[in-house]
């Protein structure tokens, strides 16, 4: 009888062993594998697991933002005329938006737009610098896309539909190569450069220059925006930006914004809700669309880390996931900017484009 009771207690305890060696196998096969998968980016593909534990905090808010956003869109005309006439009469970008040898002479001073406690005086140098006249002055385009950088153009095939406008904006330095052009387009008629693009991109433009003029031939003969009048380091950036495109023969043509202009378009938006210090690239070129073009499509503007639709896991940008500085409020500015959507006066396109549609 005892023997038995031996015999039966070691083939338990064997039998504990075995499946002890099981689950340690088991165990470190998924840690290995985890390991495995630590630093790797989040896919940005349309095949994603479709989950929410990304981004738990703002899912209420998108859901949110999904039953205002007016997926069938068509112009208001009436509600387009009213927006276009107050933001012209308070802001007058047309004649305004950017410093010209005919609104600021030799001689001038102005404080700077973001540090009012600093002028500056226009020298002759600086003058030089200055386009002639207004470009925008008594013009008008039809049909304008204003391209934001937001990662929701991943995989969007939104290229097309963006070459096709007549009048094409873009923020920010952004990159059009070929692994990008199918979704974002290439056609430039304007784009912008914030100062800090020169500093960490091209070293303030102090040593060798060449890589800059180089880089800026993706965007043809466009308009290069720079704020140089913000303050005294954005103007020093910005002239050196000028002169280099000058001294290497660039058909770029740099054009500097007007601190006037940003600021009534800062108190504009301020009187509808926008606290923030100054408005986003993004919106002040909206803005300038507005006034100009008769149709204004807006693409790649989505402020959230969560595709709307297809509900994975965005970067910042379509190329990378630097984050936007707390200077800008993108929520708040997106519900304006769908607002305008809803009533007809801007087209914000969030889903993925289909050929023959805009």
């Amino acid at each position: 009888m005892m023997g038995q009771l031996l015999k039966t207690q070691v083939s338990l305890l064997i039998t504990l062993l075995c499946l002890g060696s099981l689950l340690s196998t088991v165990i470190w096969f998924m840690v290995d594998s985890n390991n495995e998968n630590i630093g790797k980016p989040v896919p940005q593909k349309k095949s994603a697991p479709k989950t929410y534990d990304f981004c738990k905090d703002c899912m209420g808010v998108i859901q949110q933002v999904l039953q205002e956003y007016s997926q069938t869109w068509k112009k208001q005309e009436d509600n387009f005329l009213k927006f276009r006439s107050k933001l012209s009469s308070n802001c007058h970008g047309q004649e305004n938006a950017f410093i010209t040898q005919v609104n600021t002479p030799v001689g001038t001073q102005f404080f700077n737009e973001l540090r009012k406690a600093k002028s500056l005086e226009v020298t002759p140098e600086i003058f030089r610098s200055f386009l002639k006249v207004q470009p925008f002055f008594n013009k008008t385009w039809d049909t304008c896309a204003v391209v934001g950088n937001g990662a929701i153009l991943v995989d969007s095939g939104c290229g097309a539909d963006i070459d096709s406008a007549e009048f094409v904006f873009r923020c920010n330095l952004p990159p059009l190569d070929n692994s990008f052009h199918k979704h974002v387009g290439v056609k430039t008629s304007l784009v912008t450069a914030n100062p800090s693009i020169l500093r960490d991109r091209y070293g303030e433009l102090m040593g060798h220059r060449r890589a800059f003029v180089e880089d800026m031939k993706i965007y043809s003969d466009s308009l290069l925006l720079l704020p140089a009048f913000s303050t005294s380091y954005y103007t020093f950036l910005s002239l050196r930006a000028s002169f280099t495109l000058e001294d290497f023969g660039s058909p770029i043509q740099p054009v500097f914004f007007n601190p006037k202009y940003l600021q009534d378009l800062t108190n504009f938006w301020r009187s509808r809700g926008l606290k923030a210090k100054r408005p986003s690239t993004g919106l002040i070129i909206t803005s300038l669309a507005l006034e100009l073009c008769n149709n204004v499509h807006l693409y790649g503007f989505w402020p959230f880390s969560t595709h709307p639709f297809e509900l994975y896991s965005l970067t910042n940008h379509y190329y990378d996931d630097i984050k936007v500085g707390r200077a800008h409020s993108m929520p708040v500015e997106f519900q304006l900017l769908m607002q305008l959507h809803n009533n007809g006066v801007i087209n914000l396109h969030l889903g993925d484009c289909r050929p023959g549609k805009t």
